[in-house]
């Protein structure tokens, strides 16, 4: 089952992280949560891994004491950056915006070194193992929206972390299909850890 179609399957099943919602939703005025940071953390909004409550966690072997959730409001409310790289599906040029990953990061009161590692987990399992140093020099962004229009459940979103590839040296020389591998889609848990 590729990603697209596991994103769908998850949300229909009820599998999306019920209990991250749940936490952030009564934190929130009733808003799910759609981002969990985990780990290395100074600020937290929920407390500990739940095994019966955090089912699409807990199947992607994901624990924590601690963790800061985010709602799409809460995402919202971050400064907005836009990049504009070709994106691999279609070999065109779109417009994708959101909060820098650094500022969301610091927001759930991740500080240090560029030496911490972060994990970026997709709704399908996929992990991008990059680190600080990387997120911040490559500009990563949390994506909320796609020329303008939010980026949906069983598409690219509702987040996507992402970076404008055309413009790095490290990835715009690679073709096309090879310069997103640290971009999962449809990130929904960022676990922070000391190197």
């Amino acid at each position: 089952m590729d990603k697209r179609h596991f994103v769908g399957a998850a949300a229909l099943a009820g599998l999306w992280p019920a209990a991250a919602s749940a936490r952030a939703a009564r934190a929130s005025g009733g808003a799910p949560g759609l981002l969990t940071v985990s780990g290395a953390i100074a600020r937290s909004n929920r407390g500990p891994f739940d095994p019966a409550l955090d089912q699409m966690l807990g199947k992607h072997g994901v624990r924590f004491d601690k963790a800061f959730v985010f709602t799409s409001a809460a995402l919202r409310r971050l400064p907005a950056v836009a990049i504009k790289p070709t994106l691999e599906y279609d070999a065109k040029a779109h417009t994708l915006a959101g909060p820098l990953l650094t500022d969301v990061l610091k927001t759930a009161g991740v500080s240090g070194a560029g030496q911490l590692r972060l994990g970026l987990r997709a709704a399908d399992g996929y992990v991008a193992p990059i680190t600080l140093a990387e997120a911040r020099a490559w500009q990563m962004i949390v994506a909320l929206s796609i020329d303008g229009e939010p980026l949906a459940l069983g598409g690219l979103g509702p987040q996507w972390a992402v970076y404008d590839a055309d413009r790095l040296q490290a990835f715009k020389d690679k073709p096309l299909k090879e310069r997103f591998a640290a971009c999962p889609w449809g990130v929904y848990s960022i676990e922070v850890a000391q190197s």
